[in-house]
């Protein structure tokens, strides 16, 4: 009786999702003509579908659209031949109540959003395209008039970008499939403050057409239990990254980005195979990432990144099983990032700013301010092709603790430098070194596995990251 009555239940579900229903936007009046305008339509047709909970469908074509909003219950089928275009008229992306680069702040929508909403997904093997140009090139042109007023800092924030797909304050979220990711106006994809996040299967190809300036990939962002998984991705600036906040805001908000898998993947270009900060106020915990592919474009395979003012922390992540390819620096770090952009002071004499300048430039205390990285295993690494080992430059006030690093096998041009670093433990190391150096440590206690190398290295002074810009 009791294996009839499951055996009911499991054929009424089935039922249910067999016959759920689907909604074509064509019935709305969409139209796939890379011309009309189908926001409204396109809208009309995800909101019906919330009613009763179902598919919004697109017949093949390029359908135009402004920013759209994807309801509890639906799911936003895009197919193969299915083009979602982004208008490229501001007004087409309503302003809400988010976070950007760090802070909170209103901004305008992204092109496909769940905004505060459940059990809802984006799928297909269709293509989702910001035509981002346009925003690209306004943000290089505010580049021109702020840098030399000394307000580099500002100008990510003054460029009111639209950002691809926005997972914002949700839950029980599905993203992937397939999907062709394209030339978005600022970051591709950002998991915000959300939970139980699966992005499975999608393709980033953010510079088509131009160099898309900070066009991350996948960014994590105070959030917690977020799968992202399968992949491939071109780009300029982050590629997969974790972030938690900046400064004296992220410190207010104080959510960390915890219970995170970062698996199975392709960094063909970005800034490294996977990125932690430079947002670090809220912290990260409870990381693993295994199973990632870098190639020549990648600077970096693992980077982290913060600044005297960030604050925040990272504990209990695990990183295995990497292949780099001719990618430049295996590990990077740094805590004293792109000062240019990382550290705000409002010019003399300037009067008449936006009110986020005043969050942008509220100080942190100093001991609140210094990011503390510990308790990380990074092991089974196979990096050939590779310019340096390590590149670790910690901060004296508060070193990066209890790294364990085993199992690399590493062929570089250099050694390379490790700073300000406390207990680490490094073994079943296979490196092989072109110019014969050993590790520069500088700074540094308790570092078990390297044969001391007395010479000071220049950590503080880094190479400037390609993507620093």
């Amino acid at each position: 009786m009791k294996k009839t009555l499951l055996s009911l239940l499991a054929l009424a579900c089935t039922t249910v999702s067999a016959t759920a229903a689907t909604f074509s936007v064509a019935k709305y009046g969409a139209k796939g003509d890379s011309v009309t305008l189908n926001t409204k339509a396109i809208q009309s047709a995800i909101d019906d579908a919330a009613k009763h909970g179902g598919t919004v469908t697109f017949p093949a074509g390029t359908y135009l659209t402004g920013a759209i909003f994807v309801k509890s219950g639906v799911t936003l089928q895009i197919d193969k031949g299915v083009t979602i275009q982004g208008s490229q008229k501001l007004e087409d992306y309503p302003m809400r109540p988010t976070r950007v680069a760090g802070i909170e702040m209103t901004w305008p929508a992204a092109l496909i959003n769940v905004y505060q909403e459940h059990n809802a997904a984006i799928t297909g093997e269709g293509t989702v395209d910001g035509d981002g140009k346009v925003w690209w090139d306004g943000y290089w042109a505010l580049r021109k008039e702020d840098d030399p007023k000394g307000l580099r800092w500002a100008a990510d924030y003054d460029a009111k970008r639209p950002r691809l797909i926005v997972i914002y304050d949700s839950h029980d979220v599905k993203l992937g499939g397939g999907l062709l990711l394209k030339r978005p106006g600022f970051w591709t994809v950002q998991v915000v403050y959300s939970h139980d996040v699966l992005v499975d299967g999608v393709i980033v190809r953010a510079n088509e057409g131009g160099h898309g300036p900070s066009t991350d990939g996948v960014d994590i962002d105070s959030s917690r239990k977020v799968t992202v998984a399968h992949a491939d991705i071109e780009n300029n600036d982050d590629a997969i990254c974790l972030k938690a906040g900046r400064d004296a805001d992220g410190l207010r908000v104080n959510r960390p980005t915890e219970d995170i898998i970062i698996r199975d993947s392709l960094i063909r270009v970005g800034a490294a195979g996977v990125t932690f900060g430079s947002e670090t106020s809220g912290g990260f915990r409870n990381i693993e990432i295994y199973n990632l592919h870098t190639l020549k474009g990648v600077p970096s395979g693992i980077l982290f990144k913060s600044a005297r003012t960030r604050g925040g922390f990272g504990e209990n992540i695990r990183i295995h099983d990497l292949v780099m390819e001719d990618t430049p620096t295996v590990l990077r770090m740094t805590m004293n990032w792109n000062p240019n952009y990382s550290y705000t002071k409002i010019p003399d004499g300037l009067t008449n700013y936006p009110d986020y300048y005043k969050v942008l430039t509220t100080s942190v205390p100093e001991e609140k301010g210094i990011a503390y990285f510990h308790d990380v295993h990074i092991w089974n690494i196979k990096a050939t092709g590779a310019k340096m080992v390590f590149d670790v430059a910690g901060n004296p006030k508060k070193p990066v603790e209890h790294f364990e690093i085993d199992h690399l096998d590493v062929q570089a041009g250099t050694a390379g430098h490790i700073s300000a670093a406390r207990d680490w433990n490094l073994h079943d190391l296979k490196l092989q070194i072109a110019d014969g150096s050993s590790v520069a440590l500088d700074d540094t206690q308790d570092i078990k596995g390297l044969t001391q190398n007395s010479k000071k290295s220049d950590a503080n002074a880094q190479t400037p990251h390609k993507y620093e810009e």
